[in-house]
């Protein structure tokens, strides 16, 4: 699947919800749903600066070249945002993930959902996922 039919897969998901409480509810239980993160990896070094909940995030490149996220939070609402990014980016390579447009995060209300504080974190999730598909863009590049 495309970084855009995941992305129109989560819209469809969503607009089957009539409220923000069932909406919150679903975005909960995808965070609930995220394979266990390595507590040897809630660390400074993985550990996302401008959220306002604790969000830790690894990466690494598959055998075939695409980025593999591993994530977790301390609050249930990001767990659930961070979620929905890894199963939209994780999986893809460097260059889709910096090539694509996240519109699924708008189109689904929830930006306008978000305190200011926790849309800055999903702006700093965001960009950490972004800075680890430029460093192995780069590192793939330096091998070719």
């Amino acid at each position: 699947m495309t970084i855009n039919q995941t992305q129109d897969e989560i819209i469809e998901e969503f607009e089957g919800f009539t409220d923000w409480m069932d909406r919150y509810a679903y975005i909960i239980e995808l965070g609930n749903s995220l394979p266990p993160y390595p507590e040897k990896l809630k660390d400074p070094a993985h550990l996302i600066e401008g959220c306002q909940s604790r969000v830790w995030i690894e990466a690494s490149l598959d055998p075939d070249g695409n980025v593999i996220f591993l994530a977790d939070s301390d609050a249930l609402i990001v767990k659930g945002i961070v979620a929905l990014l890894l199963r939209v980016l994780s999986g893809h390579s460097p260059k889709e993930i910096l090539d694509a447009d996240l519109y699924f995060i708008e189109r689904i209300g929830l930006k306008e959902h978000l305190s200011p504080t926790r849309s800055n974190g999903l702006v700093a999730m965001v960009r950490q996922m972004r800075n680890y598909a430029k460093a192995f863009l780069l590192l793939q590049q330096k091998q070719d």
